[in-house]
This record gives structure tokens, C-alpha cells and sequence, in this order.
């Protein structure tokens, strides 16, 4: 899968512990609209997805992860690699932590199922909008987050890079 791009913080001890944890993300576009999950909670838009369990593909994992999150089914036969985005900086456990973030464009069912969300996802509202590209830059990009942290913001400049990148590609 080809690198769109890295961050790296370097804010980490050199040469410290290292924890690593791979993630699937879904681009689904439907109406030149960005499926994006919101947080009501922190203000902020992020593409639907997360970890990856040690018994799953990148893909199964994707289509388990927008289910939980945003309540839509992936269709397998659509899942398209995108590209890959590598996320550096200091750990809470470990001295440095490595997230690699898998996108990958695909199309979903019509159909709408409720959410599974975990504590953190319900205690931040999580919640499915089919949101203009232009409108979750600006909000990502506002100073307007509530006390998030400081990694839920690199967070939301990862999401607004992307968004970028997928807009000079002409994808939306």
C-alpha cells in the first residue's frame, strides 16, 4: 500500500520502548459527502475505523470497525487499498508509539444499523454524518475541542491532511 504520508512529533525518548498499533480506515463518499464519524463531545470529525486484532485481516477488520462505530455495512467486494498514513510521537506506555492507519475507499449497504460503541466512543457521542469535505476541515481545524488532548488533536490534523490529499486527487 503506498505512503500518503508520515507525522512524526518527535516527542519521544530516542531509542525508548516502542508500541505499535495498525488500524483500517473506510473512505466511504456517497453524494460527494464524507461518511465521518463526529464527536459530539470534542467537536471533531475522524474517518470510521480502529485496531486491528491479532485474528483479523486489514479488511475484516475494517468492515467490523465502521459496523461498531457508525452502524454501516461495508461491502466486502468494493474495499479498494487507498493508502497508508504512519502517526509517531511519545506513548502512554510504551516510550514511543507507531500507528499505522490503513484507508481504504469502499461503498457500504443502504442499510443503517445501530451503533456498538465502547465507553470511550459513548462518553465522546460518537455519531454517523455524511458531512462536506470543506465543512470538517474547518471543524478540525477550529480551536473549539472542549480539553481534548493533545493527541486527539494530531488526530484531527491527520483527518484534515487526508481530506486534502483526497480532494487534490479529484475523489471528492
Amino acid at each position: 500500500m503506498r505512503l500518503l504520508f508520515e507525522i512524526d512529533y518527535k516527542n519521544y525518548k530516542e531509542n525508548g520502548t516502542v508500541g505499535k498499533r495498525p488500524s483500517a480506515r473506510a473512505i466511504i463518499i456517497k453524494d460527494n459527502k464524507i461518511a465521518l464519524v463526529y464527536s459530539k463531545k470534542y467537536n471533531y470529525y475522524q474517518f470510521p475505523g480502529g485496531g486491528i486484532e491479532s485474528n483479523e485481516t486489514k479488511e475484516d477488520a475494517l468492515i467490523r470497525e465502521v459496523k461498531e462505530e457508525v452502524g454501516l455495512e461495508v461491502i466486502k467486494d468494493s474495499i479498494k487499498e487507498y493508502g497508508l498514513v504512519i502517526r509517531k510521537e511519545n506513548g502512554k506506555i510504551e516510550d514511543i508509539f507507531i500507528q499505522e492507519n490503513y484507508y481504504y475507499l469502499c461503498d457500504v449497504t443502504n442499510n443503517i444499523l445501530g451503533q456498538s460503541l465502547d465507553n470511550d466512543e459513548i462518553e465522546e457521542e460518537f455519531v454517523l454524518e455524511f458531512v462536506d469535505a470543506k465543512k470538517a476541515i474547518e471543524t478540525n481545524l477550529s480551536n473549539n475541542h472542549n480539553g481534548a488532548s493533545v493527541r486527539d488533536v494530531h488526530c484531527f490534523e491527520r483527518q484534515v491532511k487526508l481530506i486534502n490529499i483526497l480532494i487534490d486527487e479529484g475523489i471528492i
